[in-house]
């Protein structure tokens, strides 16, 4: 697209070089043209072009941050997931480096956060499909209020484990940067994938990566 907008005024000289040297030049069934002015002078032309080239120049001086915006890096992809123990508000007490073996979900979460209930909620649907395939999931809050994270955690209705991280060691651990935030691991214990956010195209991207995981 950079390339195509970049390239935009040479196609303009091509297009005007052929309408003006080409004085046989008709469209089907058209009537015979009129005196036009020149193509290379028309107002809007040269409007449009040199709108054009000045946005070519910022897209080119700026190109690369756009991708960062866009997919922000994420340093433990690849990485060995950090260890954990963490009391639980609901369910189990757990410690990561005893589910190696399994595909491992975490969500980080906070009782503040709207869109976590309902990503929990879409976790919880594909906890209850693949658990037999060796899955393992994981909620981890990060309150700074004990009641309203029990609140929240009761209310909450998944069947997994919703462990409270209050001095925010494991979420600084994984770089937790927006809630909520998922990170998958596969069974050697690597870290695979993060998604930043919820939405349904998250939800799906998700399902896709939890698949390919389970499958490996």
């Amino acid at each position: 697209m950079l390339s195509a907008l970049c390239n935009f005024e040479r196609f303009q000289r091509e297009r005007i070089s052929l309408t003006t040297h080409d004085p046989l030049a008709r469209e089907p069934f058209s009537r015979p043209p009129r005196a036009r002015r020149p193509a290379a002078l028309r107002p809007r032309a040269r409007l449009t072009q040199r709108l054009l080239k000045g946005l070519c120049v910022a897209l080119t001086s700026l190109g690369g941050s756009f991708v960062s915006w866009a997919e922000p890096t994420y340093a433990l992809i690849g990485q060995s997931a950090p260890d954990f123990a963490l009391h639980a508000a609901i369910g189990g007490n757990a410690r990561l480096s005893e589910h190696r073996g399994d595909v491992v979900v975490l969500s980080f979460w906070s009782s503040r956060c709207t869109p976590c209930r309902t990503q929990l909620a879409a976790l919880n649907r594909s906890l209850a499909t693949y658990r037999s395939a060796g899955l393992t999931m994981f909620g981890i809050g990060v309150d700074d209020d004990a009641v309203q994270a029990h609140d929240f955690a009761r209310s909450a209705q998944v069947s997994f484990a919703l462990l409270l991280d209050p001095a925010k060691s494991v979420s600084r651990s994984y770089q937790v940067d927006n809630l909520p935030m998922t990170v998958l691991i596969d069974r050697s214990g690597t870290v695979r994938h993060v998604l930043r956010d919820y939405s349904a195209d998250s939800e799906q991207l998700y399902l896709r990566q939890l698949r390919a995981l389970l499958n490996e």
